[in-house]
């Protein structure tokens, strides 16, 4: 699960950086509010990669999700890219959590497998 969650978090970090880029030509936005707010989302990220496998860690990359979403009040293309990235984050839980228990179970039969004595 880790694998793939880390990979659509980082994935994120840099659609975070390009939608920071593109909120940055809004009048209404400072360039220091743009940066600050995009940086901590961008930090998030990283940080949430190392976290993935922790007690809330994943409620903490849904509440990244919904933020990213919500961001398409000021970069529109944002409401799209948070759904796409929402979907991959279930996807990456979903998936990755099936994949910890296959391994698992065949590390279960391996260790069954094993002679005692080897």
């Amino acid at each position: 699960m880790r694998t793939l969650c880390s990979s659509t978090l980082i994935g994120e970090f840099f659609v975070i950086g390009f939608a920071g880029l593109v909120a940055m030509k809004q009048p209404d936005l400072s360039t220091s509010t743009v940066w600050l707010v995009s940086g901590i989302a961008m930090l998030l990220c990283v940080l949430l990669c190392g976290m993935v496998t922790r007690p809330g860690g994943i409620a903490l990359g849904w509440v990244l999700q919904i933020a990213l979403i919500a961001s398409g009040v000021f970069v529109p293309t944002m409401y799209f890219m948070g759904v796409i990235f929402a979907a991959l984050w279930w996807a990456s839980v979903h998936y990755g959590r099936k994949i910890d228990e296959a391994k698992a179970r065949f590390a279960a039969q391996a260790a069954e497998n094993t002679p005692s004595g080897a």
